[in-house]
């Protein structure tokens, strides 16, 4: 793999990590959010990915991380008995998103720590490209 390819395979992993990022903050904001049914209430979400592949399809080149899209979580919502809440449902129930705030935080953790491994790729692949030109001279 060339020097060149590395921007190519560390810029994909920092576009993925953005959106984990940003997913993981969308689920931290909404961890209290209530809604008065279980239809409307937040979700979880998770992106997913995949590995890209060279053009020729060959599976030795790897060529980066591709965002296939974002999933909702299917984990059970939470119910919380707030009879006093203006959305409670007439059972007194009102609904809570099922966002568990640790692991979205250990989650966060990781996604930073990536992003910032890839950046160091790309600076070290950088400076390596340039004392290579320097050799030229």
């Amino acid at each position: 793999m060339s020097l060149f390819r590395v921007f190519d395979v560390s810029g994909s992993a920092l576009r993925a990590q953005t959106v984990r990022l940003n997913t993981t903050a969308s689920n931290m904001a909404n961890t209290d959010s209530i809604s008065s049914s279980t239809a409307t209430t937040y979700r979880a979400r998770q992106p997913v990915f995949a590995t890209q592949l060279d053009a020729a399809g060959n599976e030795a080149e790897v060529a980066g991380v591709d965002v296939l899209g974002i999933v909702e979580s299917q984990a059970p919502l939470r119910r919380e008995y707030r009879p006093d809440h203006p959305l409670a449902d007439p059972q007194g129930y009102v609904s809570l998103p099922n966002v568990n705030p640790v692991e979205e935080m250990a989650n966060m953790i990781s996604a930073s720590r990536s992003y910032q491994s890839n950046v160091e790729v790309l600076n070290t692949s950088k400076q390596m490209l340039m004392r290579t030109l320097a050799l030229g001279d």
